[in-house]
Parts: C-alpha cells; structure tokens; sequence
C-alpha cells in the first residue's frame, strides 16, 4: 500500500513525538540517579532540555496542522490517515500533559501543570473519543463544537509556555506570583475541555440511549 504525503507527515509527528518521550524520560532517570545536565538559560528562567521539547512541540503541533491541509487540498483523505491522526494528537497532547503534572527529577525550577487538570483533560477525551466510536459504529457523525477547539487552542498554548517555566508571561508574574498567568492558560484549557465534553455528552446523548436499550 502506497502511503501519501500527508500521512507521512502523520506518521512522522508520532515517531517525532516518541523520540521526544524517550528524550523526557532519559533524562528524568538521569536526575533521579542525581546527574544534573540541563542549564538555565539567562535570567528567562528556561531550562534548555524544555526549550527543546517546546520546539519540537511547536513543529509537532504545526504538523497536525499540515497534514490536515494537504490531504484536504490534494483530495489525500485515507481510512489510514484517519485513523493515525488522532492518535498522533493524543500522543502529543496527553503525553506532554502527563509528563508536566510530574515534578522533574533534573531540573528543580521548573513549574508543573496540577495533576487535576490533567486527569480531567485525559478523561474528556476518553469520554467523548468513547462516544465518537459508539456513533460511528450506528453510522452516525459526532460533530465537534466551538469549545472543543478552544481547548484544543489553549492546550496548544499552555504546554509549550508551562514547558517554557511561563516565559514570556514569567516578566509580568512580579505582582502576581511565579508561573500565575502560565496556570491561567492551563486552567482555561481544563475548562474549555470540559465544556466540550460536556456539550458533546448532552448533544449526541441519543447515541447513548440507543446503546443502552440495545444492551437491554
């Protein structure tokens, strides 16, 4: 099976997303065994191993972007490509948000995004990628809504400015307390996530009712 160039691009935001993980944890083993080879960069507060993983988001994130694009341009749509993208984006989202609610073994300044947050983000998408499959297996589309985008937006910009220790915001954060205005993203993100989810449960719970009459 020959394999189009969006799904290329697909397929090489997970290895690229992968790559970062292994990256992450080698050296959150490293701090645990009390190797310290990350620096500050400056007085931004910046941890140089974070400021690559938030470039190499960034580009991830661009590519989710891309390779939506071009199959749309070029009429590249796959069962393939629809299957591996949203697998990509889970990876390069909930990944990243697992990997921040942990404090980091090698780099004591860096700031964390609250546990809560992250399980109430991670269990949105297991309730509404839930919900999508039920629908489609009754032939039926869940559309998305306005909210689900915003998260999608804030998430996109909380993770790489929490990555960045809440720079550039960490300059106005003198009178409001470290890493405030990087939380304010984090918890818009949580909010818009779960008025997303719960948009979705009250628009398609037809779909539901359908699934438990048919279990009965």
């Amino acid at each position: 099976m020959k394999i189009n160039i969006p799904t290329k691009i697909t397929i090489a935001r997970i290895v690229l997303v992968a790559g970062l993980l292994i990256f992450l944890f080698v050296f959150q083993l490293l701090g645990a065994q009390g190797i310290y080879l990350d620096t500050v960069l400056g007085n931004t507060g910046i941890y140089l191993i974070y400021l690559i993983a938030a470039v190499i988001f960034v580009i991830a994130a661009y590519t989710d972007h891309l390779d939506g694009m071009l199959a749309r341009k070029w009429n590249q749509v796959t069962d393939l490509g629809k299957f591996l993208d949203p697998i990509a984006d889970k990876m390069l989202v909930n990944s990243l948000l697992i990997f921040l609610c942990v404090p980091s073994s090698f780099a004591p300044g860096q700031m964390t995004i609250p546990a809560f947050c992250v399980i109430l983000m991670i269990l949105r998408d297991l309730v509404v990628d839930t919900m999508r499959f039920v629908a489609a297996s009754k032939g039926k589309v869940v559309a998305a809504n306005i909210f689900g985008k915003l998260k999608t937006v804030f998430q996109m910009v909380a993770i790489p400015v929490v990555l960045l220790n809440g720079f550039p915001f960490s300059y106005f954060d003198a009178s409001w307390g470290y890493g405030r205005i990087a939380l304010i993203l984090v918890y818009l993100a949580t909010a818009m996530s779960l008025a997303s989810g719960v948009i979705y449960v009250i628009q398609n719970r037809a779909v539901l009712k359908e699934e438990s009459h048919g279990a009965d």
